[in-house]
């Protein structure tokens, strides 16, 4: 994937030359949590400008990045990096926690990120996402397989927003997925357990048919449901 990164940085400054700012890598793939079977390589793309002609340019190499498995880079200005802040701070507050910079100016460490609505963007997502888990794990209940795989899929993203949940709380969670579930049982007294074994079966640790996957959905459901709970009686 190094090879890759570096074939993308190339590409990306053959297509936009002067007006290419910086290219970051964030994400879980830039400290070292990535697990190749779930995980993607994100990608943050900073330009001066973007008109349908950066975008016509970058066409061909979004189209070969997610031929290798991952998400078109994310297409920023500059301007919009310094200003969207309050929109997207679950995002850059991430962002800002797991980065590599690959190419150009560092337009992210220094970043200010306003957490106006840091609060109610943490909550919307935790209780969206619990509600598209239980809209999917509805249709493909009696298939085992498949809600294993969905419960492995899913686990990523609540670890991330329990990581938010807490940075709200005032805690100073890793960035790890283990570490992030230890921190939320310390501080929410969230059960760690259905977590743990989802986890498990994610790395390899377990065969995936070690997992019960309707009570593991079931005890997940309620450790978020805890965790949202906790997150909306945070000061508004």
């Amino acid at each position: 994937m190094e090879r890759h990164l570096s074939r993308l940085v190339d590409k990306l400054k053959t297509a936009h030359g002067e007006k290419l700012v910086s290219v970051v890598l964030y994400g879980s793939a830039a400290v070292g949590d990535h697990h190749e079977k779930f995980s993607d390589y994100n990608v943050l793309c900073v330009l001066n400008d973007i008109t349908p002609r950066e975008m016509r340019s970058s066409e061909e190499i979004f189209r070969w990045w997610r031929e290798l498995g991952n998400p078109a880079p994310l297409l920023v200005s500059e301007l919009e990096v310094a200003t969207s802040t309050d929109c997207f701070p679950i995002e850059f507050h991430d962002i800002q926690a797991r980065n590599r910079l690959l190419y150009g100016k560092d337009v992210i460490s220094s970043l200010r990120i306003d957490n106006s609505f840091y609060r109610a963007q943490v909550e919307h997502e935790l209780r969206a996402k619990l509600l598209r888990l239980r809209q999917k794990a509805a249709g493909i209940l009696s298939d085992n397989d498949l809600l294993r795989r969905l419960l492995a899929d899913s686990v990523s993203t609540f670890c991330v927003l329990l990581r938010h949940a807490l940075l709200l709380r005032g805690a100073s969670p890793g960035l790890k997925k283990r570490e992030i579930v230890a921190e939320a049982e310390r501080t929410f007294g969230i059960d760690p357990t259905p977590f743990h074994r989802i986890l498990d079966v994610r790395e390899g640790r377990i065969k995936p048919k070690e997992l019960e996957p309707v009570p593991a959905l079931a005890a997940y459901m309620v450790e978020i449901s805890r965790v949202i709970d906790a997150v909306d009686q945070l000061e508004k």
